[in-house]
């Protein structure tokens, strides 16, 4: 008996269905261990700003990168672990397997996503900050010219410090010791994330007699790092992202964490997520 072509349409139906069952749910090697340990181990750059750092009192980690890799753990069904990474090793932790994934500041480049795989959902914008002593004469990133400018390894705004700007970049382990470097006349200025830098100059007296350029240096988007191959992690840590956007999260979050300005860069993101676009 011949049968209809809808017989033959449910039939490969089925198939297809029972094929995408048999098939692993989480195929790449992060996604399974994560699951089999039970724990997602996230890199976090811990630099006292409102992203990352330390309670004073419970020792505990805490800040806006942090509540991020909280909520990731949260949604996949299993703890966190926070490890603290500095820029100068945070790529080499992430490509060693000593963290899952990375939430430590680090904008999206050519030359990391040559090396790394990414969220390519951003969840934040940030650009550097040039950060000096009131009476150094600055006023403007051309006067950094010929001059040493203090930074962290690793950092992204030293190309175009040395290449736009004729800077001379000082690297140092992190952003502690660049600005320690900074009170102590070995560079005429520091550039850091302004996220870092801003806060220093509106809440900290110590650096009253400091200042900031008001442009900041290459914004760029703040994305979640992975390691190449982890094509399933990041996939599944987009669509996380995308519905912290979609719900306004990653807003309250920052007001939360007391961030001060608000990001703009959120609230567009909101509204495309929020319309489905």
């Amino acid at each position: 008996m011949k049968m209809p072509v809808k017989y033959y349409l449910g039939r490969l139906a089925l198939f297809g269905a029972a094929a995408l069952l048999s098939l692993p749910a989480l195929a790449d090697a992060t996604l399974n261990k994560v699951k089999e340990r039970g724990a997602l181990i996230v890199g976090v750059t811990v630099n006292g700003s409102h992203f990352g750092r330390v309670d004073p009192a419970t020792r505990k980690y805490q800040g806006f990168n942090v509540d991020l890799a909280a909520q990731i753990a949260k949604e996949l069904g299993v703890a966190l672990e926070v490890v603290e990474v500095q820029p100068s090793t945070r790529v080499q932790f992430l490509q060693t397997g000593k963290v899952d994934i990375l939430i430590a500041n680090m904008e999206l480049t050519k030359e990391r996503s040559e090396i790394l795989n990414h969220v390519p959902t951003s969840y934040y914008w940030v650009g550097g900050t040039a950060l000096f002593r009131k009476d150094s004469g600055i006023s403007k990133w051309e006067d950094l010219r010929g001059k040493p400018v203090c930074l962290s390894q690793g950092s992204n705004y030293a190309r175009p410090l040395a290449t736009e700007y004729g800077a001379i970049p000082k690297g140092f382990k992190g952003s502690s010791e660049s600005l320690l470097a900074l009170r102590g006349n070995n560079c005429v200025a520091a550039v850091h994330d302004g996220i870092l830098i801003n806060p220093l100059l509106r809440d900290n007296a110590e650096w009253k007699d400091y200042s900031a350029l008001p442009n900041e240096l290459i914004p760029s988007p703040s994305v979640i790092w992975a390691r190449k191959g982890e094509d399933d992690t990041v996939k599944a840590i987009d669509q996380i992202v995308q519905g912290w956007h979609r719900r306004g999260w990653l807003i309250e979050t920052e007001k939360s964490n007391n961030i001060l300005p608000p990001s703009p860069a959120l609230v567009e993101l909101h509204e495309k997520f929020k319309n489905g676009s």
